[in-house]
């Protein structure tokens, strides 16, 4: 079953360039990391220390070897310092595609 992924993530307003920076050297390997079909990157026009990230997977496996790889683990790492709040996310089955 494919799967989107939403991911909400709120930093210090005096880390987002640290953030901007690892993303942008992450962001072609996490696109070509197996099961992964797309990945953008959003920003919050009222907030902008607020971002989301959202990605397609073929599947919550796909999803999970990701999580559990160590390009996720090397990224997180130097993510999670960053931040001001708890990351939110959510998992959501793609059931139909509306035209």
């Amino acid at each position: 079953m494919k799967i989107k992924r939403i991911v909400k993530l709120t930093f210090r307003e005096d880390t987002v360039e640290t953030f901007l920076t690892i993303f942008e050297n992450s962001k072609e390997r996490i696109r070509q990391f197996e099961g992964c079909q797309h990945l953008e990157l959003w920003r919050d026009v009222r907030q902008q220390n607020v971002f989301f990230t959202y990605s397609f997977w073929d599947s919550e496996v796909a999803l999970n070897n990701y999580r559990y790889s160590d390009l996720f683990r090397a990224t997180w790492a130097k993510t999670k310092v960053l931040f001001d709040a708890k990351p939110e996310a959510w998992s959501i089955e793609v059931q139909a595609i509306v035209e």
